[in-house]
């Protein structure tokens, strides 16, 4: 089964269960070991991408197992309710998990289906895309939009930044733009990064990889600030990128501003074989002798 999430991360230490910490998996499983108490066991969410503390989603993705014992049950209409317009299936599950995780209205699942043979929500996706609003001196700032946009104190050059970002593209070695975690990888591609101005003239950055490592599009977007301030030169991006080591030339952008939109899968056929791909350690080209 996949589900389709939005939620606003600001209530959220991030996806990943956490003891005694609100987390959207947590919040997500407790409700699925609700919903099937009476046909245990209790399933398991994979998330496309773990966000951290404070990020938000439009469009994150997840996918369950479930038994045709426990997709059966969603077919049964609540105790009281009108058996001919109870929602059946995947439209059951997505209502009820609404009814009991979604409750404070920051957590939402928007669609569930059955997904296709091969699926898999982490290992089957192609790419991942963000973006990062920041509003700076020559925006407008609104304050209902505060909870997901940086505000920065003067006025930036989004050409600049722009400039900056569009060199970082292609396959890479992260570290110097990523937290270390044992036995991961930071080698990533970097299929788009752009900045622009919208309406109201809030800088919005588009990322979007074949999955990203832990803080790196924060990072990329804090080092892009620090270009847009003048502090950086945007060659020296690439500089820092090469040099593989963790800098202080650049602060980490908050969380606040960074929302995942949107998750890309191949065809139908192809996922079981794209999930097989991903799971196989990242590597670069060796270089040419």
């Amino acid at each position: 089964m996949r589900l389709d999430i939005a939620y606003d991360g600001s209530g959220f230490s991030g996806w990943t269960r956490q003891p005694g910490l609100r987390t959207v998996q947590g919040e997500l499983e407790e409700a699925l070991a609700t919903i099937f108490r009476r046909v245990p066991p209790a399933p398991q969410l994979t998330v496309a991408g773990r966000t951290d503390a404070g990020v938000h989603a439009s469009g994150q993705v997840a996918h369950l197992d479930l038994s045709a014992e426990q997709l059966a049950s969603l077919d049964r209409p609540l105790r009281g309710g009108r058996s001919w317009l109870a929602p059946r299936g995947p439209d059951a599950l997505a209502r009820r998990l609404n009814g009991i995780a979604g409750m404070r209205g920051d957590l939402h699942v928007a669609r569930a289906s059955i997904a296709p043979a091969g699926f898999d929500a982490r290992f089957s996706a192609v790419w991942r895309r963000y973006e990062y609003r920041v509003a700076d001196a020559a925006a407008t700032h609104d304050p209902l939009a505060s909870r997901y946009t940086l505000w920065h104190p003067t006025a930036l050059d989004v050409a600049a930044m722009d400039a900056a970002a569009r060199g970082l593209l292609g396959l890479h070695d992260w570290a110097a733009y990523c937290r270390a975690r044992e036995g991961a990888t930071t080698i990533r591609t970097l299929q788009e990064f752009s900045w622009r101005r919208d309406a109201d003239g809030v800088l919005v950055a588009h990322v979007r990889a074949d999955a990203f490592c832990h803080s790196m599009v924060r990072a990329l977007v804090g080092a892009s600030i620090a270009v847009g301030e003048g502090r950086l030169a945007p060659a020296r991006l690439v500089e820092l990128r090469d040099g593989l080591e963790r800098t202080s030339a650049f602060v980490v952008a908050p969380a606040k501003g960074l929302r995942l939109v949107e998750v890309g899968y191949p065809d139908e056929a192809a996922l079981a074989a794209r999930a097989e791909q991903t799971r196989a350690m990242r590597t670069l080209p060796s270089a040419p002798a």
